[in-house]
C-alpha cells in the first residue's frame, strides 16, 4: 500500500493441556509452549510494529507464590525484545543450576513466563503514542486469585468513556483513551462481582455475557483470569478475525488461519473460525466450549482484511486478492482502448503484488481469447512466422516501482523534505517507450493519495509514459474507521476531499453547510448515531466522477504524462470477498450505531477545523 495505514493488532493465544514433563518428553523441550507462542506472534509480525507483550498464569501454585506474570516492549523489534528477556531470565537460572531443565516441576517454580495459559499481542497503536504502557497485556492484580485479569485484543471501542463512567473509574492521563483499558475495567467489575456470587468456580460465560453485551464495537479479544481460567471472544458481527486449532496438547487462538497452520503445521480444515458472538471458554482443568455470548448478527467481517492486512499465505486470502485483480482487467481494458501492444502492467510494491497477478491473469484471458478468434477467421491464409507472431504475444509486465529501505531525513525545512520523500520509490529505467506507451499500477488501496502524488507519480512520469493509469484493488475509502483501523479523520481522504472540490466546481457547496447544520441538531439532540449524514457529501456524484477528481489531486504540477484513477467497484469487491462484507469505509454503512456517531463527529471536526480523532 502506497499510504500505509495502521495495521490491526495481532492475538496469539495458547493452553497447555498437559503436565509440562509431557512435552519434555514429547518434543524435546519444556519450553515448547513459549516456542510456540514465539512463532504464533511471528507469523502474526504484520499485524504489529509498535510493541509487544506477554502474558503467562501458572496453575496449581502454592498460597503467596506469584501466578501471573506480564511483560511488554517498545522496542523497534519488540517480539524478539520481550523473548530476548524471557531467554535471558531462563539462562540465567541455568547458569547456577545446569541441570535445572532436567526437572519441568522445579522449572517451573524458577521461570515466570512457564505457564500453562499464554497470550501474546502485537501492537499497532490507533490510539495513544508508542508508549509501553500502551502495549497489551493490560493485567489487574488482586489479593484473591479469582479477580486477578489480564487481557489483550485486536479492537476498537467507540464508548469508552461511558464504560469507564458505568465501572465508576478514572483511567488516569495514559489510559483515558485505551479501548482496552475500558475493556479490561468492566469485564473485572463483573468479574469480582461473579466472584462474590459465587463460591463454587467462576461462570465465566455470565461474566462475558455481561461485560461484552456493553461494548459498541469490533473486538477480537483474549482473557487470562487467575483461576486458570481463559477465554477468547469475537464480537457479534465478526468484524474482527479469530480462529483457533484444538488437539489432545493444546488450545489455540490467533487473529489469522495462516499463522497457526504455519506454527503447528496443521491443515486448513483444522482449523476453525470462531463465530461471531462466540466465545472459546477454557476451564482450568483443560476442558473447553465453544459458548454463545451475544446473539450473532449480520456479518460484517472487514474486508480490509482480505485487500491488505491479513498476511496472503493464506489460501482463501490469496484466491480472493487474486480475484480483486482479476475483476479490474475489463475496467482496465477499457481504459487503454484494449491497446495491450502499447502498454505495461506493473504494480506498486510489496503488498499489490497478489492482486496485479489476478489483473494479469485476466488480461491473459482476454488476450487469449482475441489470439483464438483471430487465428480462426484467417482460415488456411496464415504461414509459420504470422502464426508464431500471434501465438507469442504476450501481456507487457515489468517491474517498473521499486521501494527502497524506509528512508529518514535529517531535514526539517519543508521544502527540501518533500524532495527527499519523493524518493522513497525508485523506477526501472529504459522499461518505456517514451510518448508511445501507457503505464498501468495497481495499488492496494489509496487513502491518502500522499505518497501517490508527491512521489511514484513524479517518478513514474520520468519514464515519460503516455498516460499514468493508477488501478486500486479497493474502491473509493470514503469514510473513517472505528473498529481498528487507524482512519478517522475526514480531510485526510483523497475521496472527500475529491466530493468537496466537486462541490465548489458545481456550486453547491451549501450541502456542506446543510450537512453541518443537521449533525449539530442530532448531536443537540442525542442522536448523532442516528445517521451517516455525510452520505449527502457523495450523493451528488457517481463514482466515476470523484474518480476523475481524485485523478487530478493526485496529478502533480509539471508532470507530462496524463493521470487516471480506476478503482473497484462495491460490487466486485463483494464478489471477490463473499465471507467479508464489512465495507464501512467505503459505503459508509456502518454495522453499530457508534459508527454514525464517529464519521459525523469527525466530519463536524473536518468543519471546525479541528485536527483531531472522530472517536
Amino acid at each position: 500500500m502506497s499510504d500505509a495505514i495502521k495495521h490491526e493488532c495481532g492475538l496469539a493465544f495458547i493452553r497447555l493441556r498437559k503436565p509440562f514433563s509431557y512435552y519434555q518428553q514429547k518434543y524435546g523441550t519444556v519450553f515448547y509452549g513459549l516456542n510456540k507462542l514465539y512463532l504464533l506472534m511471528e507469523k502474526q509480525h504484520n499485524r504489529g510494529q509498535d510493541g509487544a507483550g506477554v502474558a503467562a498464569v501458572k496453575l496449581n501454585t502454592e498460597p503467596g507464590v506469584p501466578f501471573m506474570h506480564r511483560i511488554r516492549s517498545a522496542a523497534p523489534q519488540a517480539i524478539g525484545d520481550v523473548f530476548s528477556k524471557i531467554r535471558e531470565e531462563i539462562q540465567e537460572i541455568e547458569k547456577y543450576q545446569p541441570e535445572i531443565t532436567k526437572y519441568p516441576g522445579l522449572l517451573k517454580g524458577h521461570i515466570r513466563f512457564l505457564g500453562e495459559n499464554l497470550m501474546g499481542h502485537l501492537r499497532y497503536a490507533t490510539q495513544g503514542k508508542n508508549n509501553v504502557e500502551l502495549c497489551h497485556p493490560f493485567v489487574r492484580y488482586n489479593t484473591i486469585p479469582a479477580r486477578n485479569l489480564a487481557m489483550a485484543g485486536n479492537f476498537n471501542l467507540v464508548n469508552a468513556d461511558e464504560l469507564f463512567k458505568f465501572v465508576q473509574v478514572n483511567p488516569g492521563e495514559v489510559h483515558k483513551n485505551s479501548d482496552l483499558a475500558a475493556m479490561l475495567e468492566t469485564v473485572h467489575h463483573f468479574l469480582c462481582k461473579e466472584d462474590e456470587e459465587r463460591r463454587n468456580g467462576l461462570d465465566v460465560k455470565n461474566i462475558l455475557q455481561q461485560a461484552f453485551s456493553l461494548f459498541d464495537g469490533g473486538y477480537h479479544a483474549c482473557g487470562l483470569i487467575g483461576t486458570g481460567d481463559a477465554f477468547v471472544i469475537r464480537d457479534p458481527h465478526g468484524i474482527r478475525p479469530s480462529y483457533y486449532y484444538i488437539n489432545d496438547d493444546v488450545i489455540v487462538a490467533a487473529s489469522e488461519r495462516a499463522a497457526i497452520r504455519t506454527t503447528f503445521n496443521v491443515g486448513e480444515n483444522e482449523v476453525l473460525e470462531l463465530m461471531p458472538g462466540n466465545a472459546l471458554i477454557v476451564k482450568e482443568n483443560g476442558e473447553y466450549a465453544i459458548e454463545q455470548i451475544l446473539e450473532a448478527k449480520e456479518r460484517k467481517a472487514c474486508s480490509f482484511e482480505r485487500i491488505y492486512f491479513s498476511r496472503g499465505n493464506d489460501e482463501k486470502i490469496y484466491k480472493e486478492r487474486t480475484s480483486l485483480g482479476r475483476n479490474l482487467s475489463a475496467t482496465v481494458l477499457k481504459a487503454i482502448d484494449n491497446d495491450l501492444r502499447n502498454t505495461i502492467f506493473s504494480f506498486i510494491p510489496n503488498t499489490a503484488e497478489v492482486a496485479f497477478y489476478g489483473l494479469l491473469k485476466g488480461l491473459e484471458d482476454y488476450l487469449n481469447k482475441i489470439k483464438v478468434e483471430r487465428i480462426l477467421s484467417w482460415g488456411k491464409d496464415f504461414d509459420e512466422e504470422k502464426l508464431n507472431e500471434m501465438v507469442n504475444r504476450r501481456i507487457r509486465i515489468d517491474k517498473i516501482a521499486i521501494k527502497d529501505v524506509k528512508m529518514r531525513t535529517f531535514i526539517t525545512e519543508d521544502s527540501s523534505r518533500n524532495e527527499m520523500v519523493q524518493h522513497v520509490y525508485d523506477i526501472t529505467y529504459g522499461t518505456v517507450r517514451p510518448g508511445i506507451d501507457s503505464l498501468v499500477v495497481i495499488d492496494d488501496s489509496i487513502v491518502r493519495g500522499t505518497t501517490l502524488r508527491e512521489s511514484i507519480i513524479k517518478m513514474l512520469d520520468r519514464l515519460g509514459p503516455k498516460r499514468i493509469i493508477v488501478v486500486s484493488s479497493a474502491p473509493q475509502i470514503r469514510y473513517p474507521d472505528c473498529y481498528g483501523i487507524d482512519m478517522s479523520k475526514m480531510g485526510d481522504f483523497v475521496a472527500f476531499q475529491a466530493a468537496i472540490a466537486l462541490l465548489k466546481d458545481h456550486g453547491k457547496e451549501h450541502i456542506l453547510q446543510e450537512a453541518y447544520g443537521l449533525c449539530k441538531e442530532l448531536q443537540r439532540t442525542n442522536t448523532l448515531h442516528a445517521q451517516n449524514v455525510v452520505k449527502n457529501i457523495y450523493k451528488p456524484f457517481t463514482p466515476e466522477q470523484i474518480s476523475a477528481k481524485i485523478a487530478e489531486i493526485l496529478t502533480p504540477e509539471g508532470i507530462g504524462a496524463k493521470v487516471e484513477v480506476i478503482y473497484q467497484s462495491i460490487e466486485s469487491l463483494h464478489e471477490a470477498c463473499p465471507n467479508n462484507l464489512g465495507d464501512w469505509y467505503f459505503t459508509g454503512n456502518y454495522p453499530t450505531p457508534g459508527g454514525n456517531r464517529v464519521v459525523n463527529k469527525a466530519f463536524m471536526n473536518f468543519m471546525e477545523g479541528k485536527n483531531e480523532r472522530g472517536y
